[in-house]
């Protein structure tokens, strides 16, 4: 097989992380439609993310937050988005890039995105594993109305796209 130059699966991870960017985008603009919430999980360490130090402490490799009726001041630009949220009754402003962004998820309607978050961006090897077992467990404790089809089914996959080494 020839080497693929033209990175087809960096191109589609950034297809696809503009979905979240839409989505996100929209909300901001109009709030929350219908029954309509995300769980996005993110690498802490990656680049472009802002966090205070005491979050940065509890979540050290990754964290995924919830977007559903308590969070406010949602910006997005480009190249990520600002919310605020609250931690144990303390309020905080995340600032997380597109590119920190593990997971998308919306129970709603089970619909789901993963992402690799680009070498460099974290210390360990295994913290793909590690966020999406995080994302999966948040969605099975949230997903709390019974699903007409598997969770898993409209989750876009793109290890059949990308690059073997």
């Amino acid at each position: 097989m020839a080497e693929d130059l033209i990175r087809y699966d960096i191109l589609a991870q950034e297809a696809l992380r503009s979905v979240v960017r839409k989505v996100l985008a929209e909300v901001a603009r109009t709030g929350l439609p219908g029954d309509h919430h995300f769980f996005i999980s993110f690498v802490t360490q990656a680049p472009g993310v802002r966090v205070s130090q005491k979050l940065l402490a509890q979540y050290d490799k990754e964290m995924t937050i919830v977007l559903q009726n308590q969070f406010w001041d949602l910006k997005v630009t480009d190249t990520g988005f600002e919310v605020g949220l609250s931690f144990d009754g303390q309020p905080e402003i995340l600032v997380i890039p597109f590119s920190a962004i593990k997971g998308f998820f919306d129970p709603s309607v089970q619909f789901g995105l993963q992402f690799d978050v680009a070498a460099g961006a974290h210390p360990d090897a295994d913290l793909a594993d590690a966020a999406d077992e995080e994302l999966e467990s948040a969605v099975a404790a949230g997903a709390a109305q019974p699903a007409a089809e598997p969770a898993g089914e409209k989750v876009v996959s793109l290890d059949s796209f990308r690059k073997k080494p």
